[in-house]
């Protein structure tokens, strides 16, 4: 069973040590190391905040392919994708992943205890390969920036 399978349980209480946080977190980074090396000839993908023009334009570029191909890979474009966009929220940010079983996917939770900013990456990613520019990435990690800034208790999707 996968970390991210671990995270999924819904029928019974699961107790989640550190460990096992740190497991999925590492999965999170491998996914978006995986992602910097596919894409190392073509931009520097370095996880600043930056860097996300960069991410928007991957999808951009590679919305075509995304929209002929079938699930299977349309998850895995948006799992790779989608951990960047994480770890680069979770190294400038930090905060701590969890799994929201209502939409079955990662979270990123930034500034516990003082308040509670949430990212849904995953869900964003999605949408700015099916809605296109108007679910434009760098926009809507601003809101995150700006929601930690002030210290603000929202989720951003």
């Amino acid at each position: 069973m996968g970390l991210f399978d671990f995270f999924k349980k819904k029928k019974q209480t699961v107790q989640i040590t550190n460990k096992d946080r740190a497991k999925f977190a590492e999965d999170m980074k491998a996914n978006a190391n995986s992602l910097v090396n596919q894409f190392k000839d073509k931009v520097s993908l370095n996880f600043t905040i930056e860097s996300l023009e960069d991410i928007d334009k991957i999808i951009e570029d590679n919305t075509d392919h995304y929209n002929s191909s079938g699930n299977e890979t349309k998850q895995k474009m948006i799992i790779s994708i989608g951990a960047y966009i994480f770890e680069v929220a979770r190294l400038n940010f930090g905060g701590q992943y969890y799994w929201y079983d209502r939409l079955d996917q990662p979270i990123l939770v930034t500034g516990q205890p003082e308040f509670e900013m949430s990212l849904l990456a995953y869900e964003k990613t999605k949408g700015r390969f099916e809605n296109g520019i108007e679910d434009n990435i760098p926009f809507f990690f601003d809101g995150f920036v700006q929601g930690v800034k002030n210290k603000q208790s929202q989720m951003i999707v």
